[in-house]
């Protein structure tokens, strides 16, 4: 018999389908109808001049065309704009012109930036740590100097990485993290959803909040659609828990929804601080199965390092508030480990900048592998900087394999992944699917020296939409346990070979390729 407190898998369809049947989903999904509904009218009363918007929508196409071709883009983006426009001119045209002038969002989009410009000089002073790197780490540097100087995010020493290899093991290690609790709390996350693991979490977060430690949580508006009541923010903040929603879904048109608040944060009093693909959600802990067993992986950082994630959430946090405090949050007393070697960058990837910190980041390690290259990632949607970047490492005799779920949560992502096999297998590159289920991972590792532990995805949402985090490992001893993790993982998949490419169905074929024309706008 289920916990009576905890809700039963029905109990969650009847609460998702009311959300969506009368929730605010539901009147943003009819808003939306109206409108378009409004400009096809518009557009049908011009027909008397068929001949003169023919023309201009003729020269209209052309001038669109020649301009998409010349701008800084992918590739891949390109031609899918250009085949939007072609399809259907006025609309594509419209659609481009919306979503490249940020409808919605240019006034969040100018605090944010102020946000992060008032809040630069809190990064520590790392002139000599630097110049050090410079000349005894010279292969890390470059990578160093891109993140502080570019981004604004600084490399720690005295850091100690733990890494978890399933979200059972991050789960149990948070719950120990929070009772140690004694000044705040802050949790940032993309899913919540009330079953076991979200209500453990929260029996702790409210005896903490009697005990006087500062909760703040905030979590992407998507869980109020299907997760979550509407006025869930309500009941947590009666709780005493302060509780923001990222971009929560209304009635109007705005492209601030294509932006998702996708990172995992948890700190706890400035000294522990938690970030991976793990979220609040009983399917992450395998206590509800949806796709097979979830494979996941996270990482927790403890020392100097933890205040970059903490300086992360209160960017997010202090987006809307007028009062911004920091001070009292990035100087909490923590543990020095000196003992531990190596280096670590927490770092963010926001897409209200110029700068895909997110992909750079990966491109790094794809180029700099000399010896092999292990990649674990839910998603495989490949923009064409990636794609040549993985196969050239295949190509130069890098060791390059991929893990991918082998129960896709998502069948239009699972074809596009597929549409990718020919030319990765071809290059050399090795492909396992996972057997029991599905990997929702976002791990890279090369060479033993370095990998990366975060919430992005190879596909365009994570790489050019969403909010991301991550935690860039350098010669830590966290490094052995992800090797004995994708070790571990390797004999549990199934590979793809050329032999398996060929006798790839022609629908999974023609599908892939139609999908590959608007993956970039999915």
């Amino acid at each position: 018999m289920p916990d009576k407190d905890v809700p039963t898998r029905n109990t969650r369809s009847r609460r998702g389908f009311f959300s969506v049947a009368f929730g605010r989903g539901a009147v943003a999904a009819l808003m939306l109808l109206v409108q378009f509904g409004f400009v096809f009218v518009l557009f049908g009363r011009l027909q008397q001049y068929s001949i003169y918007v023919s023309g201009a929508v003729t020269v209209l196409t052309v001038v669109f065309l020649a301009y998409l071709l010349n701008t800084p883009q992918d590739p891949t983006v390109k031609l899918t704009w250009c085949f939007v426009i072609a399809l259907v001119p006025v609309f594509g045209v419209l659609l481009y012109l919306f979503i490249t002038f940020d409808v919605g969002h240019r006034e969040e989009q100018r605090l944010l930036l102020k946000v992060v410009s008032d809040s630069a000089g809190l990064m520590p002073e790392q002139t000599e740590l630097m110049e050090r790197l410079r000349t005894e780490e010279p292969s890390f540097y470059p990578l160093a100097v891109y993140a502080a100087r570019r981004n604004g995010y600084a490399v720690y020493e005295n850091t100690a990485v733990t890494y978890f290899s399933s979200g059972e093991a991050k789960y149990e290690e948070l719950l120990r993290q929070l009772e140690k609790a004694e000044r705040f709390i802050f949790l940032e996350y993309f899913i919540v959803e009330e079953g076991q693991m979200w209500d453990r979490v929260l029996d702790i977060l409210k005896a903490k909040v009697l005990q006087g430690v500062e909760v703040r949580m905030i979590y992407d508006g998507t869980c109020s659609l299907m997760r979550l009541p509407a006025s869930y923010p309500k009941t947590l903040r009666a709780m005493g828990i302060q509780c923001k929603v990222f971009a929560p879904i209304r009635p109007f048109i705005s492209t601030s929804y294509n932006n998702r608040d996708h990172r995992k944060i948890l700190v706890v009093d400035g000294k522990v601080g938690f970030t991976g693909g793990v979220n609040l959600a009983d399917e992450y802990i395998n206590r509800r199965q949806r796709f097979g067993h979830w494979k996941d992986a996270a990482v927790m950082l403890t020392g100097d390092g933890v205040r970059s994630m903490t300086l992360m959430f209160l960017r997010m946090w202090n987006v809307t508030e007028k009062e911004r405090v920091y001070e009292p949050y990035l100087n909490a007393p923590g543990p020095r480990r000196e003992d531990m070697p190596g280096c670590v960058i927490p770092y963010g990837d926001s897409p209200m900048d110029d700068e895909r910190t997110g992909e750079m980041i990966y491109l790094d390690m794809i180029y700099s592998a000399r010896e092999r290259l292990y990649i674990m990632t839910p998603y495989l949607i490949l923009d064409s900087e990636l794609l040549t970047a993985i196969t050239f490492a295949a190509r130069r005799g890098v060791d390059v394999r991929i893990i991918l779920p082998g129960i896709p949560d998502k069948k239009y992502a699972n074809l596009l992944a597929k549409g990718h096999y020919k030319a990765l297998v071809s290059a050399g590159v090795h492909i396992y699917e996972y057997a029991p289920g599905f990997v929702h991972s976002k791990v890279f590792l090369a060479d033993d020296t370095r990998a990366v532990v975060g919430t992005l995805n190879l596909d365009y949402r994570s790489l050019y939409l969403n909010f991301e985090c991550g935690a860039y490992l350098y010669k830590v001893p966290a490094i052995g346990d992800i090797l004995r993790d994708f070790e571990d993982t390797f004999p549990r998949c199934r590979p793809v070979t050329a032999e398996t490419v060929a006798r790839q169905k022609l629908s999974t074929r023609l599908g892939a390729a139609i999908l590959k024309l608007a993956a970039p706008l999915m």
